[in-house]
């Protein structure tokens, strides 16, 4: 059975943008619906990239590109989790780094259908989800309406209430 999942992925160092792309392009390879060479359209959704200023990162970090991508996916959340960490050391990330480091890559799981998950190693919903803009916002973009599991509120409705005093987040790349 196949679940909607949603993946934030934010880079700071090198070229963003190619390693947002790729990221999403092997992200998208996990989707079942399209790894195949069909010639159907693509089922997956994705965000503007948005360029915001590092949160709680060391002094000197560079700013960020952040966006969200939703796709099918026929594994459990471990799976999953194993996967995107691949993809993350594949594109370059260390796999011992600090917390809040700048990186090559960085791929989050937000929400995994209608699931709710706490484990050391992996929570979903994501628990700060709904708290960091650059996040938050290119959700909104995509699916407004999502309600996350164990909430009452939207993803538009939870984007109204963010802290309007945090640095905005500006379009770095419509289509990419």
């Amino acid at each position: 059975m196949e679940t909607r999942v949603g993946i934030a992925l934010g880079a700071n160092l090198g070229d963003k943008l190619a390693q947002l792309q790729q990221a999403r392009d092997l992200l998208v390879q996990l989707s079942s619906n399209e790894s195949t060479t069909s010639s159907e359209p693509t089922c997956h959704l994705q965000a503007p990239i948005y360029h915001s200023a590092p949160l709680d990162c060391p002094d000197g970090s560079p700013d960020f590109y952040n966006t969200v991508i939703e796709i099918s996916y026929s594994g459990s959340p471990q799976q999953l989790l194993e996967q995107t960490q691949h993809i993350e050391n594949i594109l370059g990330r260390e796999s011992l780094h600090g917390h809040n480091t700048p990186r090559l890559i960085d791929l989050d799981i937000l929400y995994f259908g209608n699931q709710t998950l706490s484990s050391p190693r992996l929570i979903i919903p994501h628990p700060e989800l709904t708290s960091r803009s650059f996040v938050l916002q290119p959700l909104a973009d995509i699916k407004p309406e999502l309600t996350l599991p164990s909430d009452i509120c939207t993803i538009a409705e939870h984007t109204q209430r963010l802290d309007s005093s945090s640095a905005p987040l500006r379009v770095a790349h419509r289509d990419w």
